[in-house]
């Protein structure tokens, strides 16, 4: 079983930076995709970035040029570096972690969450 831990959680105040991290308990090169997700209260759930195991990245168009997802494979992480925050980015953000088992399943795993508070 893969286990997904996140960090990097934090009150920040409008404009600054946090880097969020989700540390695997596997080789993220088994992981064919890592997504980080947030959920605001009282809002569905919605995906932020991607990024694949060839490196392929994608973002909500929410963050797309304020945030930045990488990973460190010698390190078994992927990071989340959310600049220029906004007090709309507040909600717990999640990792999560796909692993295509054939062409027709895959096994997923999630992590507990990090809370990100954007406030003045």
């Amino acid at each position: 079983q893969v286990q997904l831990v996140e960090s990097g959680g934090g009150l920040v105040q409008p404009g600054g930076s946090l880097r969020l991290s989700c540390a695997a308990s596997v080789s993220i090169s088994r992981i064919d995709v890592v997504d980080w997700y947030r959920q605001a209260p009282g809002k569905e759930r919605e995906l932020v970035a991607r990024i694949t195991s060839d490196g392929a990245a994608n973002y909500a168009d929410s963050v797309n040029g304020r945030f930045t997802i990488s990973r460190d494979t010698a390190k078994n992480t992927v990071y989340l570096q959310m600049n220029n925050l906004k007090p709309e980015d507040t909600a717990v953000y999640s990792c999560h972690g796909r692993r295509q088992v054939s062409i027709e399943a895959a096994v997923d795993f999630w992590g507990k969450g990090t809370l990100v508070t954007v406030s003045s």
